[in-house]
């Protein structure tokens, strides 16, 4: 029981990629995502296709749940920021090219996957560093 109170390598790595393939799942400028599958038929859905949208938004939706109830409106919005900095900085560097838009587009995703694993490991991390692990209150 003591090692599901422990953030690894391993779990930070299992969440990133969790994280990674939800979001890259979702959409990416490849045309091999949901968005592009639905897209195909639209307005048309197939039954399948709701079901597979269904079984994402729930994933979506536990993902974010996770991610703001651990950081809240003030750890999301610093977070946003840190990222939206980082693809400043990187861009003044002359390391992104801000004209192609699909390299803007990969770029994003995979910060969105990296606020997503954040969200879904701060309580760990914030115990890690502090030595308080976190007790919520559960209302009956």
């Amino acid at each position: 029981m003591q090692a599901m109170g422990r953030l690894t390598m391993g779990g930070l790595l299992g969440r990133f990629l969790a994280s990674l393939a939800l979001v890259l799942l979702t959409f990416n400028p490849t045309g091999f995502s949901f968005i592009s599958w639905v897209a195909t038929n639209f307005p048309h859905i197939e039954p399948i296709q709701a079901v597979v949208g269904l079984v994402l938004l729930a994933v979506w939706i536990f993902f974010v749940h996770a991610t703001w109830r651990s950081l809240g409106t003030l750890g999301v919005s610093m977070g946003l920021a840190f990222f939206a900095a980082v693809i400043w900085l990187i861009s003044t560097w002359g390391w992104l090219d801000t004209s192609s838009h699909t390299a803007m587009i990969w770029i994003a995703l995979i910060f969105i996957a990296c606020m997503l694993t954040v969200g879904l490991c701060w309580a760990l991390i914030r115990v890690r560093v502090s030595g308080q692990p976190v007790v919520e209150e559960v209302q009956r």
